[in-house]
């Protein structure tokens, strides 16, 4: 690890905005653990492959969430910069792992399968940008991010149009709370930015949580 890097890592928040943003990544890392335990309790009459989709899903979720946790409550040092390189590599693994099981429910599998290995390739190549160039095309990365989220939107119409409507409600959701939340999360002279980007990651979460929860179980009720 290049200890010097971190000298370049600003953290410029007072003790009420890391209460707030502490508040909220606790409770995130709660109801994901919960909502994990609870999910595979439900899904426990899926096939074999769909179950390992819902567990590569909620494996993502927790550790997005608690990688995140603990790199925001860190306190500043080069510790906390090497966390910082985990919290954003886990954001490929989130975005992976949430199309996953969905793509396990296409009929089109040859289209669901390339776009699952091309979201999978593409995250890798992410994790492993973040991992080895920490700190470099930061602003860029935002933009791949979403890119790689919206990515199954091109093959709506083969692909997505297979799921049921209420699935399509909590994607679409979670997707325009994940794009809203961008806005604050760049708007750094904004006070409490960062807990409020991170509720709106929570929220969005919470949406294709929805999602998952709706295809795999509610739908099969």
């Amino acid at each position: 690890m290049d200890n010097t890097r971190h000298t370049r890592f600003h953290w410029n928040y007072d003790s009420t905005e890391l209460w707030m943003d502490g508040i909220v990544h606790v409770l995130g890392v709660l109801l994901a653990i919960t909502g994990a335990a609870l999910l595979l309790v439900l899904a426990i009459d899926l096939t074999p492959g769909e179950y390992v989709s819902v567990s590569v899903y909620l494996a993502g979720l927790v550790t997005v969430l608690g990688v995140s946790a603990i790199y925001n409550m860190w306190p500043v040092s080069p510790v906390k910069w090497l966390l910082r390189r985990f919290d954003h590599s886990a954001i490929y693994l989130l975005i992976a792992g949430t199309y996953t099981p969905f793509m396990t429910q296409m009929k089109t599998s040859s289209l669901s399968t390339g776009l699952l290995v091309g979201v999978w390739t593409t995250s890798v190549i992410g994790i492993a940008l973040k991992l080895l160039l920490p700190g470099r095309f930061d602003r860029l990365s935002i933009l791949f991010y979403l890119g790689i989220s919206w990515s199954g939107i091109v093959f709506y119409e083969a692909i997505f149009a297979e799921l049921p409507i209420s699935t399509l409600a909590w994607l679409g959701a979670g997707g325009v709370l994940y794009t809203v939340g961008v806005i604050f999360h760049v708007w750094e002279r904004l006070r409490f930015h960062n807990a409020i980007w991170h509720a709106f990651v929570l929220l969005a979460a919470s949406c294709h949580y929805g999602a998952v929860l709706d295809l795999m179980v509610l739908a099969r009720a």
